[in-house]
């Protein structure tokens, strides 16, 4: 399984390297190859030679790029790709923003070196890792977009990890994808579905998770700790 690292910082990016082949294989979940890029020319020419990387970890400050602009320039550039961010900017409005712009999870680069375990198999897994938020930073309507046009969300409950257990098959092909920040167009492509079809999972599925965006969805599958693999699992 190959994992894609894109960092500037060569000592950092070759000691998180070492970190995660050691700690993804002492853990037992297969084989992993860690491939390292300095910027993100370097790593379209990395996924260019290995077509089959499972997940980019992002750092939001390369030296050519600043910020969730990253992000961006990523997903335009590697769209199929799942990205975990890692960053130094922690503040909930940064992290948000990336679950808002399509990553798949968010790692603070002042974990410790379980919790980067932790975080990574989760999200191998078809979860979602995310820092501890404060309860309103993801029900912020400004920060998040409903998939229905009209009036601004409710508050919304998190959702407990039963709440996904009620979902259909489909609706939980739809939060896979939604989980690896698709957009509804890709979607229906992957799951051969129309547009309207996919707005009513996503309707039912923020139903039953209590909340009314893709952005509170990603977070409340977070908190829930469940993974998405083939069914819903308990982490």
């Amino acid at each position: 399984m190959k994992l894609l690292l894109i960092d500037d910082h060569p000592l950092f990016r070759d000691g998180l390297s070492l970190l995660i082949q050691h700690r993804l294989n002492l853990a037992d979940h297969g084989s992993f190859e860690v491939l390292e890029a300095g910027d993100l020319p370097d790593a379209a020419r990395a996924l260019a030679a290995h077509p089959d990387v499972r997940l980019a970890l992002l750092d939001l400050g390369l030296a050519d790029r600043q910020g969730l602009g990253t992000l961006d320039q990523w997903r335009a550039m590697a769209p199929h790709v799942p990205v975990v961010v890692l960053s130094a900017d922690d503040r909930p409005h940064t992290i948000v923003s990336a679950i808002d712009r399509g990553a798949s999870g968010f790692i603070p680069k002042t974990v410790q070196s379980g919790v980067m375990q932790e975080a990574l198999l989760r999200v191998l897994s078809g979860g979602v890792y995310l820092p501890p938020l404060p309860d309103d930073a993801a029900l912020n309507p400004e920060l998040a977009h409903d998939v229905d046009a009209g009036g601004e969300p409710e508050p919304a409950e998190p959702a407990d990890p039963e709440s996904l257990l009620g979902l259909s098959d489909r609706q939980l092909d739809v939060l896979r994808l939604l989980i690896e920040g698709k957009p509804n167009k890709d979607i229906c492509r992957r799951l051969n579905l129309s547009e309207s079809t996919v707005k009513t999972h996503l309707s039912a599925i923020f139903r039953k998770l209590r909340v009314n965006s893709r952005t509170q969805a990603v977070v409340a599958v977070a908190r829930a700790g469940v993974t998405l693999n083939a069914a819903p699992r308990l982490g």
